[in-house]
């Protein structure tokens, strides 16, 4: 593991049609916020998208004038190594220090050597520092 910081996420909340998310996609991209991580999880009427962001303070501002909810949480940045039992090993720190990891999402190319994980955990603070003694000692 490389890195690791919190950062804030927003969850916003569209409607599960064709087209919603390339609107949200589109707002950020013409203010230029790159969009670091995202995931969305499907209900029948709606989606909740979750993403991590260049600019949060300007997408909040940005999605909520096009009149869209929008929930920020704390969560963990986790530049971590793209090779088998690197999210072990970082679960199981978290484990052990009793941190609860509430939901994940990452992605990298298969030929890249690091990934980007994001953690939604238990205690924030807390897994930070034990996941930055975790990268001191890698």
């Amino acid at each position: 593991m490389k890195a690791v910081r919190i950062v804030e996420q927003l969850a916003i909340f569209i409607a599960n049609r064709p087209g919603t998310l390339v609107e949200v996609c589109d707002a950020l991209a013409d203010d230029k916020i790159n969009i670091y991580g995202l995931t969305v999880s499907d209900t029948v009427d709606h989606a909740v998208v979750r993403m991590v962001v260049s600019d949060t303070r300007r997408a909040i501002a940005l999605l909520e004038a096009h009149g869209t909810l929008v929930v920020e949480s704390e969560v963990l940045m986790v530049e971590n190594d793209n090779r088998p039992g690197s999210l072990s090993r970082i679960a199981t720190t978290l484990a052990t220090a009793k941190i609860n990891i509430e939901y994940a999402y990452l992605a990298s190319m298969p030929a890249a050597r690091r990934g980007l994980l994001i953690l939604r955990v238990c205690d924030v603070k807390k897994g930070l520092k034990v996941l930055s003694a975790l990268t001191m000692d890698s």
